[in-house]
């Protein structure tokens, strides 16, 4: 019998997948507990819209991400940090003021999705890493002068 999964089901298959199961198994288990509806052609048509629609949104998504990414390629942030009289530094850039400076250049980056390699000490240019999209990462410089 096929069926449509209204959740997840564990070993059956994802939410909305029309799957083919047992009939008891339909009846008895997924149809009372509400976890699938049994699949006639309205449903399989909506079903098959609901999939449109989503694939549709994702590839927004993800073009969206694209664009993102090619503009903060474009970037490299300078950034400055001060240092004592022996050559220390006092702290470091982290991820959080290299979102911030991003966002004054009009670029929304989550600092979550910012990676560096290593802890930013030093003076040079570094390399950072967002990760815009599940699908869509970029690089791009960061480079640190002394205050």
């Amino acid at each position: 019998m096929k069926v449509i999964l209204l959740t997840d089901v564990k070993g059956t298959g994802k939410k909305n997948d029309v799957v083919e199961v047992a009939d008891g198994y339909a009846r008895n288990f997924l149809i009372k507990k509400g976890l699938a509806t049994f699949a006639d052609s309205v449903k399989l048509n909506e079903n098959k819209q609901l999939k449109d629609a989503q694939n549709f949104h994702k590839q927004v998504e993800l073009d969206k991400a694209k664009a993102l990414a090619k503009e903060i390629e474009k970037v490299t942030l300078n950034m400055s940090l001060k240092f004592g009289e022996n050559g220390k530094a006092f702290g470091s850039i982290t991820t959080k003021e290299i979102a911030d400076e991003l966002a004054k250049q009009g670029l929304e980056v989550e600092k979550k999705k910012l990676f560096l390699d290593e802890n930013i000490k030093t003076t040079g240019t570094f390399t950072c890493v967002a990760k815009v999209h599940s699908e869509v990462s970029c690089k791009f410089k960061v480079k640190v002068v002394q205050e």
